[in-house]
């Protein structure tokens, strides 16, 4: 066996360390470092998990928005929990971060949705997300005449079931591989306003 790279993730703090990786991450990957995997569950704890991307991060949690009429909304209204998972292939790391729920101030649903690109505001506001479509023409023609409609305006008003949630981190594990699947893997617990950690086995 090689030598091993003895060097494991610090123990300090989480939030911190994410932030490093992920400035690393955003000079590394070629296409949206900022997308993460979303597992969200109905209350009786049938799972779906889909990619979405991160819109804020800080000290309150994880930011992402989306149609709350969509099944990721519907099941997010009816168990408030979820988890995150950040793969970030060329740097060979991961991220695993699971915490509940809160939806975003009306204000700021409103800053970032304004801030997206015009045809980006139609195309969420023409949409009825995760219903069924009976061909993509309908879709494109409700865009054309939203997009019409709103062009004076310069900007679509925010649909109020378009809105943001933030995940609050309990739990925040640091995933790294190593050669002959000796990885390192250090998991972070929230308890009395801080954080404890610990190495796992891989």
């Amino acid at each position: 066996m090689s030598k091993l790279d003895e060097s494991e993730i610090p123990g300090s703090d989480p939030l911190a360390l994410f932030e490093a990786w992920f400035e690393e991450a955003k000079a590394a990957e070629p296409n949206d470092p900022n997308a993460m995997a979303l597992a969200t569950a109905t209350p009786e704890g049938a799972p779906s998990v889909r990619m979405v991307l991160l819109k804020g991060h800080g000290p309150d949690g994880f930011t992402f928005y989306t149609n709350s009429q969509s099944r990721k909304g519907g099941e997010i209204r009816a168990n408030m929990q979820a988890a995150l998972l950040f793969h970030w292939k060329s740097l060979r790391r991961q991220i695993r971060i699971e915490g509940p729920l809160a939806e975003v101030s009306s204000e700021m649903a409103d800053a970032y949705f304004h801030s997206r690109p015009f045809v980006s505001q139609v195309g969420s506001a023409a949409s009825d997300q995760s219903r069924p479509l009976d061909r993509r023409a309908t879709y494109v023609k409700r865009v054309e005449d939203l997009e019409e409609a709103c062009k004076a305006a310069g900007e679509v008003p925010r649909p109020p079931h378009w809105t943001g949630f933030t995940l609050a981190p309990e739990r925040i594990e640091f995933w790294r591989d190593r050669p002959n699947r000796l990885h390192d893997r250090r998991l972070f617990t929230r308890e009395d306003g801080g954080w404890t950690n610990t190495l796992l086995y891989p």
